[in-house]
Parts: C-alpha cells; structure tokens; sequence
C-alpha cells in the first residue's frame, strides 16, 4: 500500500514542477505547454462499423498570447486519431469512409480559455475541414441532431458537400460534433459518400462510442 507520506510528497512535487513552469512562462524565458489526453473510438463499436485505425498521433500548435500585457508563447499538443474504411462505389473502390476524433486541449490561464476551438461552431469546424483538404467544395449544412457521448449531449451537424479522390468527384456527407470532456474539447468529424446513405448511423455510432481519456 502506498504510504500517505508517499502520497504528499508526489503532490508536492508535481506542484512545484507546475509553478516552475509557470514562472518560466510568465516570464517569458520559456513557453508553457498543454498536452491532451488521447481520444479514442471504442474497439468493438469501430470494428462493428468497418473502421480501422493505424494509431493515434501527436501534433504540437504553438502559439502566441497577450498576457498582463507581454506575449507570451503557448504550445498545445493535440491528439488525433483517424479511422478509414474502404468503400465500393461501383466505378472504383477506396478509402472513402474517414472518422477522425480530435482532442485538444482548453489551453486555460488565470480562468481563461484560450483555445478557439472552445468558442467554434460546428459550422466553423467544417469551414476549418474544408481549409485544410484540397477537392472539398460546395459545403451546405443539411440537418441537426442531438447524440450523447461520454454522458454529454452534444449537437452533430450534417453537412452535403462534394469531394475529389483519385481524379474522382463524389458526392459526401460529413458529420461535425464537439463538446468538452475535463480539461480538453473533444471534436469528432465524419466523412462518407452520399449514395451509402446506411454510413450515417454506423458514424453516428463512432460517435457515441468516443473514449476520453484512453
């Protein structure tokens, strides 16, 4: 059994290498980092989709804040892990079907959330998709649910859009949801052809399955 002794001491420590880099960070010698906890699709629930993951990664934004009037640098690294599966649209065959879970941490300081994905929209989230995927274009919002995950209720948009793979212009639907779990947001994001109409409930299904903290 861990001695209580044990206990304060490991307490105290982690305090002190808390306020150390604090310290570091409110004066500017050095940046203060925020690390999320790794979010995950329940194992069974993804295998009963068809879904596979090739792991979860890291990947480290840093950036820039205002702070009692100095700036101050701030790194956040975010945990992303993707799941594809292949799909058959009769004229070719690839990985069509794409669920992504995100978490990223709040990135809080003296009570304050700092990162924008606390205040984003599902309709801002898209936009951010669509930013970042060249071939995806004409996106216009369709419907909204209600779902629960991880006992939040949280609201999945879904959007009609048109995407480009292999040479290939296919007609999609993406999915978009986020909510707050502890200390990180957790965003989900769903893409599949829209001639496989049935690929919404096994997406809206990763979705009430997400893990967070795995």
């Amino acid at each position: 059994m861990t001695s209580r002794r044990t206990v304060v001491a490991g307490l105290a420590t982690t305090a002190l290498t808390a306020t150390t880099g604090c310290i570091g960070f409110l004066t500017g010698q050095e940046a203060l980092t925020f690390a999320a906890e790794p979010a995950a699709v329940e194992a069974s629930a993804a295998e009963n989709a068809g879904y596979s993951s090739d792991g979860p990664r890291t990947e480290s934004v840093e950036r820039s804040f205002t702070v009692a009037g100095q700036e101050r640098q701030v790194v956040a690294e975010n945990e992303i892990n993707t799941y594809e599966k292949s799909l058959d649209l009769g004229f070719f065959e690839a990985k069509l079907g794409v669920f992504t879970v995100i978490s990223t941490p709040a990135v809080e300081i003296a009570g304050q959330t700092l990162n924008p994905i606390g205040d984003y929209s599902n309709q801002q989230l898209v936009n951010l998709v669509q930013s970042q995927y060249e071939g995806l274009s004409d996106v216009r919002e369709v419907s909204t649910q209600t779902i629960t995950a991880q006992g939040t209720q949280t609201e999945v948009t879904k959007y009609a859009a048109k995407a480009t793979v292999s040479g290939q212009q296919v007609d999609v639907y993406i999915h978009v949801t986020k909510y707050r779990d502890g200390e990180d947001f957790i965003v989900a994001v769903g893409v599949y052809p829209q001639q496989l109409g049935g690929e919404e409930e096994n997406v809206l299904s990763m979705m009430r399955a997400i893990q967070h903290p795995v």
